[in-house]
């Protein structure tokens, strides 16, 4: 399934506050985090994480420092601040608001017939 880059946006910084507040992750394992969440259906580059990471840097979300991977090499890892924090609970909550709308809007929405083989 693709999903639009649109919706892919839009989720982005919530989605990475939300797995820095179970802990300070590095590049590599934030991507791998949510390709888990995702079931492998939202596929994020290194292009797209980096910029957002070093957006969320300079807004005071996310604080950066450099540590050692297992093989000795250098990498730089990223912490959710309590701004970050602050920011993450209004994400949710402005979520919360959208996905009720959502849910509401699709819930009265009928699907359309079937289409008959060989009719279409």
């Amino acid at each position: 399934m693709h999903i639009d880059k649109d919706l892919v946006a839009a989720s982005a910084t919530p989605l990475v506050l939300g797995i820095l507040a179970d802990g300070e992750s590095y590049g590599y394992a934030i991507v791998k985090r949510v390709n888990e969440l995702s079931g492998g259906r939202m596929q994020w580059t290194d292009g797209m994480l980096y910029p957002l990471l070093h957006r969320l840097e300079r807004l005071g979300y996310v604080q950066a420092s450099w540590g050692m991977s297992d093989a000795g090499r250098r990498r730089k890892h990223y912490a959710i601040t309590r701004t970050g924090r602050d920011a993450l609970a209004e994400r949710q909550q402005q979520w919360s608001v959208v996905a009720d709308a959502l849910k509401q809007v699709w819930q009265d929405v009928q699907p359309p017939p079937a289409v008959a083989e060989g009719w279409a």
